[in-house]
C-alpha cells in the first residue's frame, strides 16, 4: 500500500486481526455476520492505504460481505446445535432476500458513494432507537405475517443488508421482535439468513466493481489492496481466521445474556456504528 511504511502496514494488519475476532464475536452475540463492525473499520484502513474516496464505501461494503460467509456460517451452526433458529421463517425468506441481494449488487455498481452511508446512518440509527427506547407493547403482531408481507419483508432486507454490507440480522431482528419472536430466537435465525444475503452478495460486488477498478489502474496493485471487483482479497484474509475462532463465544455469550441486556448491547453498538458514518456525511 502506497505510502505506508512497514511499521504502518503491521499496524494495520494488527488492527484488522483485532478487528475480525471482535466481529465473530458479535457475529454470535447478535446474530449479525460482523458487517457493522468491519465496514467502519475498513473506511478507516483503506482511507489510510490511500484508497480513492469514490470506491473506498463499496470496497469496505463488498470486502465485509465476503468476510461474513465464513463467519456466518460458523454462527448458524453454532445456534442451530442449541435448536432456535427457525427454518420455517428461513424457507419463506430465502427467494426474496436473493431477490434483495440480486438488485442492491446493481445499485451498488452505478451508485454514488454517499449513498451507501446515507443507508447505513439511517439504519443504524432507527434500529437503535427502536431497541434502547422500545416498550414491549410495540408490536405489529402477534406471529410474522404470511404472503406478500413476508416476501416484501424479506426483499427489503436483502436490498438494504447488501447496500449495508451487513448479514441482514439487524433487519431481521428487529422485524421478528415486532412480531412477537424472542430475542434469542431472532438471533439465532438471523445468522442463517446472513449467509443467505453474504454468498450471492459478494459475488455481486466482484461484479459490480469490476469495470470501476479498471478506472484505478494506478492503485488498483497497491493501495487497492489486492481486490477482485469490489472485495479486497487481503482485508478478507487477516479478518476471516479470527473471526472463525471467536464466533462460538459470542454464541455462548447471547445465551447466557438477559432479553433486555441483549437489546441494550445491540442498541448501543448500532448508535455508535451510525455515528461514524454521519460525521462522516457533514
Amino acid at each position: 500500500m502506497a505510502g505506508l511504511n512497514i511499521t504502518e502496514l503491521l499496524e494495520l494488519a494488527a488492527l484488522l486481526v483485532v478487528v475480525g475476532a471482535l466481529a465473530g464475536f458479535l457475529a454470535g452475540v447478535f446474530g449479525i455476520g460482523g458487517g457493522a463492525i468491519l465496514v467502519p473499520v475498513f473506511y478507516e484502513c483503506f482511507r489510510l492505504s490511500g484508497v480513492p474516496l469514490e470506491v473506498r464505501m463499496p470496497l469496505c461494503i463488498g470486502t465485509s460481505l465476503a468476510i461474513i460467509i465464513p463467519t456466518s456460517i460458523r454462527s448458524w451452526r453454532a445456534h442451530h446445535a442449541r435448536g432456535a433458529v427457525d427454518h420455517a421463517i428461513l424457507r419463506q425468506w430465502w427467494l426474496p432476500v436473493l431477490a434483495g441481494v440480486i438488485l442492491g449488487s446493481v445499485i451498488a455498481r452505478y451508485a454514488p458513494e454517499r449513498l451507501f452511508k446515507i443507508v447505513f446512518v439511517t439504519v443504524a440509527w432507527s434500529a437503535a432507537a427502536r431497541l434502547l427506547f422500545g416498550k414491549e407493547h410495540w408490536r405489529l403482531g402477534e406471529d410474522m405475517p404470511r404472503g406478500p408481507l413476508m416476501k416484501a419483508y424479506g426483499f427489503v432486507i436483502g436490498l438494504l443488508s447488501t447496500l449495508m454490507g451487513i448479514g441482514g440480522g439487524l433487519f431481521s431482528n428487529l422485524l421478528m421482535t415486532f412480531h412477537g419472536r424472542t430475542i434469542h430466537q431472532s438471533v439465532a435465525t438471523s445468522s442463517a439468513l446472513a449467509v443467505l444475503i453474504a454468498v450471492p452478495g459478494a459475488i455481486g460486488y466482484v461484479y459490480a466493481g469490476w469495470p470501476t477498478a479498471a478506472l484505478y489502474p494506478a492503485v488498483a496493485p497497491l493501495q487497492w489492496p489486492f481486490a477482485l471487483g469490489y472485495v479486497s482479497l487481503i482485508g478478507a484474509i487477516l479478518v476471516m481466521p479470527t473471526s472463525l475462532l471467536v464466533a462460538p463465544l459470542g454464541v455462548k455469550a447471547a445465551h447466557a445474556m438477559t432479553k433486555r441486556q441483549l437489546e441494550t448491547a445491540f442498541g448501543c453498538y448500532l448508535f455508535l456504528v451510525g455515528s461514524r458514518f454521519a460525521v462522516a456525511l457533514l
